[in-house]
């Protein structure tokens, strides 16, 4: 009797032996797993932390843009301003008397045709003939 219960003994020593091998193999095997995805959620933390620093690169990039094309509109707007004031300017210049007179006279010394004096001045055909009569 004394030799069965040192054979069922050893049996369970045996069967509690394979439960320990087997359960540390596991512990293994999943020590292994968890060190992976460690991994990998760190690879994934430096992937997140990168794409937020390109976000971050890019907002400030655009604001730079924004300001650059806030400060050309500003800019285009005032020689805009400036261009209209000298248009408006020349328009008076060259629709004044003295200047379509002079350019008659000096159309007329080139040899210019009336007609062409006409279309260059604007003026009618006998405003002209009259201009160059007074010279």
């Amino acid at each position: 009797m004394s030799s069965y219960i040192i054979i069922f003994l050893s049996l369970v020593e045996l069967t509690l032996l394979a439960i320990v091998v087997t359960f540390f193999s596991r512990l293994k095997k999943s020590e292994a797993l968890i060190s992976h995805l460690q991994a990998n959620q760190e690879s994934f933390i430096n992937k997140l932390h990168f794409n937020a620093q390109l976000e971050h690169e890019m907002v400030q990039s655009f604001s730079q843009r924004q300001q650059e094309l806030g400060s050309i509109v500003h800019n285009l707007e005032a020689k805009q301003q400036e261009l209209e004031r000298l248009i408006k300017k020349a328009e008076e210049y060259s629709s004044s008397p003295l200047f379509l007179r002079n350019v008659i006279l000096s159309g007329h010394r080139k040899g210019r045709s009336i007609q062409q004096l006409v279309q260059d001045t604007g003026l009618s055909r006998d405003e002209v003939e009259l201009i160059l009569e007074q010279s």
